[in-house]
C-alpha cells in the first residue's frame, strides 16, 4: 500500500493558506502512481468555520483517490461532520472512523479535547480502537491515525501540547500485533520515531514548519519553509513500513 500523508492545512480563507494547500493537492495529482489513499491528520480548517471546511472539502475533492481525514485541535467537531463527512445532522461527539484501504485497516480516531490544544484519546475512542482491533480490524494490517503525537519530539512547545493519555494507548495496542504504525500531525514537522514498538510517523505541517530548538530563527514555526508531504510504503505480510518525506517546493 502507498499512503501519502499530509497535515496541519489551517485553511482560514486567506490566499496564503489556500495557495499552500493547493501547491499540495497539485503536486499529488502529478504523481505519475497515484497512492491508494490520501490521509489528512487534522488541523484541517484554522477557526472550524464552515466556509474553512467548505474550501477544504474542494480542494481535497479534486483528489481522484480516497481522501481520509481526521480532526486536529483546530477543528471544530460539528462544522467537520457536516463540511467535509456530509453528515446533515453534525454532532459534537469523537469523530472515529474504519476505513479498508488496499488490504489494509486504517483506523482514524479523534484525539481533540474542545477548547483544549493538547490531545486526549479519552474512554470512548479508547474502547472504539480495542473492538474495532479485535472486530472488524481484526487479523487484517492496520495503521492507527490521529493528530497528538503519543511520544516526545523534544521540542518544549510541541511536547507540551501532545496526547495526554498516552500510556493507555499503548495499553490498547499492547497483544495487537496487526497495528503495523501509527500516523499523526499536530507537530508542523516531520519527524519518524517509535512508539509501543511501532513506526511513530509524523507528517510535515503544509502551512508552516516547526522551528526546530537549535535551528537559527525567530519564532516557533517558519512560514516561509515548503509544505511537506509523507509518503508511508507499507509492505504485506508483516513486512517493513518505509516513509519517504518531500518537500513541495
Amino acid at each position: 500500500m502507498l499512503l501519502a500523508h499530509i497535515s496541519d492545512l489551517h485553511l482560514d480563507g486567506t490566499e496564503r493558506a489556500a495557495e499552500r494547500s493547493a501547491r499540495v493537492v497539485a503536486y499529488l495529482r502529478s504523481m505519475t502512481q497515484r497512492p491508494d489513499a490520501v490521509l489528512v491528520t487534522g488541523d484541517i480548517a484554522d477557526h472550524g468555520a464552515p466556509g474553512e471546511y467548505a474550501e477544504a472539502a474542494r480542494l481535497l475533492g479534486t483528489l481522484d483517490v480516497p481522501v481520509l481525514t481526521c480532526p486536529g485541535n483546530h477543528d471544530e467537531r460539528a462544522a467537520y461532520r457536516k463540511g467535509l463527512l456530509g453528515e446533515s445532522e453534525g454532532g459534537t461527539g469523537p469523530v472515529n472512523r474504519l476505513h479498508h484501504v488496499a488490504g489494509h485497516a486504517l483506523l482514524l480516531c479523534d484525539s481533540t479535547v474542545p477548547g483544549e490544544d493538547a490531545g486526549l484519546l479519552g474512554d470512548e475512542t479508547l474502547d472504539w480502537l480495542a473492538r474495532t482491533l479485535d472486530g472488524p480490524a481484526r487479523g487484517v494490517p492496520a495503521l492507527v491515525a490521529f493528530h497528538h503525537p503519543p511520544a516526545l519530539l523534544h521540542h518544549p512547545y510541541v511536547d507540551s501540547l501532545n496526547l495526554a493519555d498516552a500510556d493507555r494507548f499503548a495499553t490498547v495496542l499492547e497483544g495487537r500485533p496487526q497495528v503495523r504504525a501509527v500516523l499523526t500531525g499536530h507537530a508542523h514537522t516531520p519527524a519518524a520515531t517509535t512508539f509501543a514498538g511501532r513506526p511513530l510517523l509524523v507528517a510535515p505541517g503544509v502551512v508552516s514548519t516547526l522551528r526546530l530548538p537549535w535551528e537559527s530563527g525567530d519564532g516557533v514555526t517558519d512560514r516561509t519553509a515548503p509544505p511537506g508531504v509523507a509518503f508511508h510504503v507499507v509492505e504485506p505480510d508483516g513486512g517493513p513500513v518505509t516513509t519517504h518525506f518531500r518537500v513541495v517546493a
